[in-house]
């Protein structure tokens, strides 16, 4: 428990992040099911210690990163460059998934857009609705507008 605190504030300091430290693995599931966490240090003996416990903090992790650790032979320059790599690798999954979301978004768009510029083209030149040519100009530059936001060729 001395080298959790100790840990604790070691990664605290090198990460600039509130760090909370749990005395068990009951503990420490109990907190994952309360709040956010960007990570979570879990000793690897006391997981192989309890199955059971770990198996129950393991489900609760949410978007947790986890780095496994142990205690007992890892000094904290060790466990401190663990975490920023477990985060720096977290970070870099959530921008590709951000980026591969944006691109299906996109890609679902582009049809339904292109579909409503041509049909809006097609209708603002057609001679036999003068009345509705203003709100036909109108949905015309709102599409356009929105291709050109999402990146999309006119």
């Amino acid at each position: 428990m001395a080298k959790g605190q100790e840990c604790g504030q070691a990664l605290q300091q090198a990460t600039s992040e509130p760090t909370q430290v749990a005395a068990s693995l009951r503990q420490a599931a109990s907190r994952l099911r309360s709040q956010e966490f960007s990570a979570v240090v879990i000793d690897q003996l006391m997981l192989d210690a309890d199955p059971d416990e770990s198996e129950t903090l393991l489900q609760h992790l949410g978007t947790a990163i986890p780095v496994y650790v142990n205690f007992a032979i890892s000094g904290m320059q060790r466990i401190v460059r663990e975490l920023h790599v477990a985060l720096q690798r977290r970070q870099k999954e959530s921008q590709i998934a951000r980026h591969l979301v944006q691109q299906e978004l996109r890609n679902e768009l582009k049809g339904t857009a292109t579909a409503l510029l041509l049909s809006s083209e097609i209708a603002l030149k057609s001679p036999d609705l003068p009345a509705a040519q203003g709100k036909m100009q109108t949905v015309f530059n709102l599409a356009q507008e929105m291709c050109g936001k999402l990146g999309i060729a006119e």
